[in-house]
C-alpha cells in the first residue's frame, strides 16, 4: 500500500511486472489506523506488515521491514501459522 494514486501504482506495477494489485492509501486513513503514518503530513508510509485473519485480528506484525528478505520471511510464518 503507497500513498500513490491508484494510476502512479498500476503504471509502476506494469513496469515492474508485478502479478499482483497495489493497493492505494491517498487519504493516509489506513496508514493512520495500523501506525505506518503518525499523521496526515506523513509524506511516506513506514514499511511494516499487518498479518490479519479473515476476521480482522492481529495475528502477527513486522514492525521492521527488509526488503531483500521480507517476502520469504512472511511465506514461511504464513506457512508455520496455517498449515496443518
Amino acid at each position: 500500500m503507497s500513498f500513490d494514486t491508484p494510476a502512479d501504482n498500476q503504471s509502476w506495477a506494469e513496469a515492474q511486472n508485478f502479478q499482483y494489485e497495489l493497493w492505494s492509501d491517498t487519504n493516509k486513513n489506513l496508514a493512520l489506523y495500523y501506525g505506518a503514518a503518525a499523521s496526515q503530513s506523513t509524506t511516506m508510509p513506514s514499511r511494516i506488515t499487518k498479518l490479519l485473519d479473515a476476521d480482522g485480528t492481529l495475528i502477527l506484525e513486522y514492525l521492521s521491514v527488509s526488503v531483500s528478505v521480507h517476502a520469504a520471511e512472511v511465506l514461511e510464518d504464513c506457512q508455520a501459522i496455517f498449515s496443518p
